[in-house]
């Protein structure tokens, strides 16, 4: 299978499973490929050459850490706390091929080893998701969080306590009409703690 043909199986899975599990909003699923996998896709790009391994948090229906692994080949360790959902991630890697690994539990004592990338979509506001992250982070490692209209203020309100470095990617075609970008965090440690 091509990796066209294993994302749109991987849609069709999500669509299929949604009518039992709710894993993406009814009104979402005749925009699934749009408004997910395209979103999840638009990461590709500000990936690290030679990435082996990383982690995706709160991975719930798979963006974008399952469609990252179809469309790169990446090994990705999804984190999901809600065992339906992680039910689903396994069977749909199996389906499709993805090369993922899924940890059924909570982030704060999933056990992996750090990556140079970790991933969150639709998780949680920047302060939270900065703290979630650190632990899965391997020194010299990136952050890829899609975020929406209110970047700028969760990215005033983190700023007390963390130390980082941020840029802002843009995650549309029209970046004036449409706020949301991708917030590529490096260099990230606690303001409490010294480099």
């Amino acid at each position: 299978m091509s990796e066209q043909a294993r994302l749109r199986a991987f849609a069709q899975l999500v669509e299929t499973w949604s009518k039992k599990i709710n894993l993406v909003s009814r009104s979402d699923i005749p925009v699934l490929w749009e408004r997910h996998v395209q979103d999840s896709l638009q990461l590709v790009p500000h990936m690290p050459p030679g990435l082996t391994h990383a982690i995706d948090l709160g991975s719930g229906a798979g963006f974008p850490g399952m469609v990252l692994a179809i469309a790169t080949g990446v090994n990705f360790t999804l984190i999901e706390s809600d065992i339906r959902k992680s039910v689903f991630l396994r069977e749909a890697a199996r389906q499709v091929g993805a090369p993922v690994t899924v940890i059924n539990g909570r982030i704060e004592t999933a056990e992996t080893a750090p990556a140079m990338l970790v991933t969150a979509r639709a998780l949680a506001n920047l302060d939270k998701l900065l703290g979630l992250a650190a632990p899965h982070l391997a020194p010299g490692g990136i952050c890829l969080f899609p975020k929406g209209p209110g970047v700028e203020v969760e990215l005033t309100e983190a700023k007390p306590f963390w130390h980082m470095q941020v840029e802002r990617l843009s995650a549309s075609p029209n970046p004036a009409a449409d706020q949301r970008c991708i917030l590529k965090v490096s260099g990230l440690r606690h303001a409490g703690t010294t480099p």
